[in-house]
């Protein structure tokens, strides 16, 4: 099956653009890439594109949580992106970090937001150009927008009262199963205990994606999310993994290729609720019972 024509099955086909098209379309968009490298940006980009950096630009500087209405207006200028702009997100690691911008967005109801099948990584392969040089750009007064967290975005109270329900825990199998706190590599970041959620399901990321870093065809991931776990596109899902990065790749995939009608991301995830005071909590490979 060719790109386009997987690309035309997902709930959503028209959130997703191929290297070829974003080659024809360069003019017409802003692109932005975000990456888990947060360096990689200066070795090279997509001419164009402007750097958002998933740290220091989208949380806020003091609280645990993301940017308010009128930093994220002043944030977007500064990119020089306009309300009514078509933004093409794209990055390393299959899109992680750029489906975690997406999801950012959609918190302050940005519409016209693409992603890159297959991201930065893909774009190289298919010869498309890189350059060092960074874009001018200029204020378009985007305006300060109200964020909305109730729709795509879940916090430890409602997660607790929906233990039972449908729930990917999206982390790695040996963070789920209580062996690892944290991927190799990477910092803890404070969790103090390990295992998941009771009644998580365990369904990693990167399941939804192809050696080229493409998302899988729609029936793979159906088979995936729904047949493995007994969901289906009616469920209202929750998805967690450590600090909500790449839950949020997940959520992408849930909302916008397999069309599930309600699915929140628990950005709190594993660093929050291996912390709770008395939250409960599984170990091992199943996902456990709801007490």
């Amino acid at each position: 099956m060719n790109q386009l024509s997987k690309i035309a099955e997902y709930a959503n086909p028209d959130v997703l653009v191929t290297t070829e098209w974003l080659k024809s379309n360069l003019d017409n968009v802003i692109v932005v890439e975000s990456d888990e490298d947060i360096l990689l940006y200066e070795t090279g980009h997509i001419p164009g594109a402007v750097k958002l950096d998933w740290h220091t630009e989208l949380n806020h500087p003091l609280r645990r949580d993301y940017l308010e209405s009128e930093e994220f207006s002043a944030l977007m200028n500064i990119k020089g992106i306009g309300r009514q702009d078509t933004i093409v997100l794209y990055g390393d690691r299959s899109n992680w970090w750029a489906t975690y911008a997406f999801w950012v967005f959609k918190l302050f109801g940005h519409e016209n937001v693409l992603l890159l099948d297959g991201g930065r990584n893909k774009w190289i392969a298919d010869g498309g150009e890189i350059t060092k040089e960074k874009p001018v750009v200029s204020s378009k007064s985007y305006p300060v927008v109200e964020r909305h967290d109730s729709e795509i975005r879940a916090f430890r109270d409602e997660v607790l009262q929906h233990i039972g329900q449908p729930m990917v825990d999206v982390r790695s199998p040996e963070e789920y199963s209580g062996e690892r706190m944290h991927m190799p590599d990477f910092p803890n970041e404070g969790a103090t205990r390990g295992g998941h959620i009771p009644t998580a399901a365990s369904i990693p990321w990167s399941k939804s994606i192809q050696e080229d870093e493409t998302f899988r065809p729609v029936a793979e991931l159906e088979k995936l999310y729904f047949e493995n776990t007994g969901y289906d596109r009616s469920s209202d899902f929750i998805a967690y993994c450590r600090i909500g990065e790449r839950s949020s790749h997940s959520w992408f995939v849930l909302k916008y290729l397999l069309g599930v009608e309600s699915v929140r991301n628990y950005d709190g995830s594993w660093t929050e609720w291996g912390n709770l005071v008395g939250a409960p909590i599984a170990t091992g490979s199943e996902p456990g019972l709801a007490t």
